[in-house]
């Protein structure tokens, strides 16, 4: 079992800066990657940014040369730092961690961009 806890998410205005973490719990798997996908009302979840345990990196291209993902392996976290948000990044944040044979999401963190 796994268990995937996101904080960090809340009110912000356009052009400012928010710290997502995300933390993967458990003492039975190893978790390989680990990753940010976002979803706004009406549309499908999307891919934000993905991350290896090797510290692989990957971004939606929408996001790219704003947000940074990171990792700390030893305590199973990943961040998403946001910068220059924008209100199309409204949406509610999830985080999820693949171990070998499965994938654990999160219950997702509210993020409101107002113009």
């Amino acid at each position: 079992q796994v268990q995937v806890v996101e904080s960090g998410g809340g009110l912000v205005q356009a052009g400012g800066s928010l710290r997502l973490s995300c933390v993967a719990s458990t003492s039975q798997f190893r978790i390989n990657a680990m990753g940010w996908y976002r979803q706004a009302p009406g549309k499908q979840r999307e891919l934000v940014a993905l991350i290896t345990n090797g510290g692989s990196t990957d971004y939606a291209d929408s996001v790219k040369g704003r947000f940074t993902i990171s990792r700390d392996n030893a305590k199973n976290t990943v961040y998403l730092e946001m910068n220059s948000l924008k209100p199309e990044d409204t949406a509610v944040y999830y985080c999820n961690a693949k171990t070998f044979a499965a994938v654990w999401w999160g219950q997702g963190t509210q993020v409101t961009v107002s113009s």
